[in-house]
């Protein structure tokens, strides 16, 4: 009985060391000796050792951090960037055969085309278009590496890193943009208040006694000022109407005094 035990257990040993798992996010590429044979999904596959050998690939969206990358953009402005890649395996067996180390090559390549696409652009697109530049990047990669199995999904430029002299010349130039457009403002204000004002004036000068009601309201207004001081414009028909009253009252003056000259006259003759 004892040889049979020890044959039975060394069988079974050898059933479990043919065994290989497959996990739900990958697959399983086996070479029968030396040649690619099959793709193996998830699950408890056999492997036959010595004839054959399985590598397992990982389907799962991958992202690989791209590091700093000295740059010169197409105007010359020295500057480092860095990006982040998600990419995952779409067809395992070309992963593993046309490439020998697909993530390694993806970073690689990611570095060399991110280099290339910002260095042919200028420093104000690289600031105000990042979205396009990212999608130029991502689809050379993406269809660089479709031979080797790879789909990239996305591609995210996320830092943008100039000289310190460089950033304080884009502070002042943003500064000036700023004074620019509020000085714009408060010009386009100024004229528009300027045209109402001038509305305002001819609806009163054309409406008979609008400025007298403008002139109670105004007055209505200041009697409700706690102020001790009340600076108020007199309309210019009220001067005009003390104007004549006080031409009209030397008039009369003149008159009268003409009369008194003419009486003297008469008693004295």
């Amino acid at each position: 009985m004892e040889p049979f035990i020890i044959l039975i257990v060394v069988i079974a040993g050898i059933l479990f060391s043919m065994l290989r798992e497959v996990k739900q996010y990958e697959r399983g590429v086996v070479l029968t000796m030396g040649k690619y044979s099959s793709l193996r999904g998830p699950g408890w596959s056999i492997i036959i050792p010595i004839f054959q050998a399985m590598q397992k690939v990982d389907l799962r969206v991958k992202a690989v951090d791209v590091p700093d990358q000295k740059v010169i953009t197409k105007d010359n402005v020295s500057a480092s960037i860095n990006a982040v890649i998600y990419y995952k395996v779409s067809d395992a067996a070309r992963a593993v055969l046309e490439v020998e180390n697909f993530r390694y090559a993806v970073s690689q390549l990611a570095q060399t085309t991110m280099r290339n696409i910002v260095g042919g652009a200028e420093l104000d697109e690289v600031l105000a278009n990042r979205e396009e530049l990212s999608d130029k990047i991502r689809a050379i990669i993406d269809a660089e590496t479709d031979q080797w199995g790879i789909k990239v999904d996305n591609v995210e430029l996320k830092d943008f890193f100039l000289p310190e002299d460089m950033e304080r010349t884009i502070a002042k130039q943003a500064e000036a943009e700023r004074e620019r457009r509020s000085v714009i403002i408060k010009a386009e204000g100024e004229v528009a208040s300027a045209q109402n004002m001038a509305k305002a004036a001819q609806m009163l000068a054309t409406s008979p006694g609008a400025l007298h009601l403008r002139t109670l309201q105004s007055l209505n207004d200041l009697s409700s000022d706690q102020s001790n001081t009340v600076v108020f414009a007199m309309p210019i028909e009220v001067l005009r109407a003390v104007e004549g009253a006080t031409e009209w009252m030397d008039a009369s003056i003149i008159d009268k005094q003409h009369q008194q000259v003419q009486d003297i006259d008469r008693k004295q003759g």
